[in-house]
């Protein structure tokens, strides 16, 4: 079971286990958007330019960041919905053989009614230099914990 509304009181940080991002990542991650700009799909382009190899999508590291933090399971069975993403910076290259993890700090939390509230984080992929790769701040819909006889005053989870 996710944790609910109530469990996300600001500062809260949470970070995932690391991804390596392979060649197949980027190459099936073209094949599936059609973006096969070469600075991501020819080495020799590549090698011209600033980076002076390839370097993942950037929406490709933002996706991962996405499965990385799914797997952490903060919200299994509690998640209502996705509702936006701000201020989405791409801060440095990732490149091929890099691994990447996700820091999740929960900013601040709205109630939205009896059953529901926002929860808003600030969520920093990093590489494994400890280098910022990617910034944005992602809000989610939560479901509260509903609250029985039986079960008020019980605390939530740690």
């Amino acid at each position: 079971m996710g944790l609910f509304f109530e469990d996300f009181e600001p500062p809260r940080v949470v970070t995932s286990r690391g991804r390596t991002i392979t060649e197949a990542d980027i190459v099936n991650f073209a094949g599936l958007t059609g973006d096969f700009l070469e600075l991501h799909t020819n080495e020799e382009f590549a090698k011209r330019t600033a980076f002076g190899t390839r370097i993942a999508h950037g929406a490709l590291v933002f996706s991962i960041s996405i499965g990385l933090t799914a797997r952490l399971n903060l919200l299994d069975d509690t998640l209502i919905a996705f509702a936006g993403v701000d201020h989405l910076r791409f801060v440095a290259p990732v490149f091929i053989g890099d691994t990447i993890r996700v820091t999740k700090s929960v900013v601040e939390r709205k109630e939205l009614g009896p059953a529901q509230g926002s929860v808003l984080f600030e969520t920093k992929v990093l590489n494994q230099r400890d280098e910022t790769v990617l910034v944005y701040r992602d809000k989610m819909l939560v479901k509260k914990r509903v609250t029985t006889p039986e079960t008020a005053g019980r605390p939530g989870p740690p």
